[in-house]
């Protein structure tokens, strides 16, 4: 059996490639999907796809509105969703991502460190699983794939 895990979180380090390599490590049979991770075509597919915008504001409204299309598209077909807090970005994308991965019956794990616990403390209590680190997850795929 395949599953889909759908990464959602911040897309400025590489916490993605870690939990690809450590599934690709263990033979995990896991595609994995999330958001465009390139910032720069992120902010500006709108533009890409309908043309130049007459403002920042409308620029953004046209990439978000195809970056959620992007999102929908790519979280129905997952499996499973796993949203990473860091500690160093804001985290406003996760929290809407896990939040509709809950809405729409989507299993969830949820990785933060301990740090962030009081800050998500609801949201950590919705989730299927919540774990500190992303070893802690691919632990949790692996029992979920045993």
């Amino acid at each position: 059996m395949r599953i889909t895990v759908y990464l959602a979180g911040e897309i400025h380090s590489a916490w993605r490639e870690e939990i690809k390599k450590k599934a690709a490590t263990l033979d995990l049979p896991i595609d994995f999907v999330g958001p465009m991770e390139l910032h720069e075509r992120s902010d500006n597919i709108g533009e890409a796809i309908l043309g130049e915008q007459p403002n920042a504001v409308a620029k953004d409204h046209a990439a978000s509105s195809f970056n959620n299309l992007r999102t929908s598209v790519l979280m129905h077909k997952a499996d499973l969703v796993i949203a990473l807090f860091g500690e160093q970005y804001k985290q406003w994308n996760t929290a809407m991502d896990a939040s509709t991965a809950l809405a729409s019956g989507k299993p969830v794990i949820l990785i933060r460190p301990e740090k962030l616990h009081h800050p998500l403390k609801e949201l950590s209590r919705k989730a299927h699983a919540t774990v500190e680190t992303c070893d802690q997850a691919i632990k949790a795929l692996t029992y979920i794939l045993e």
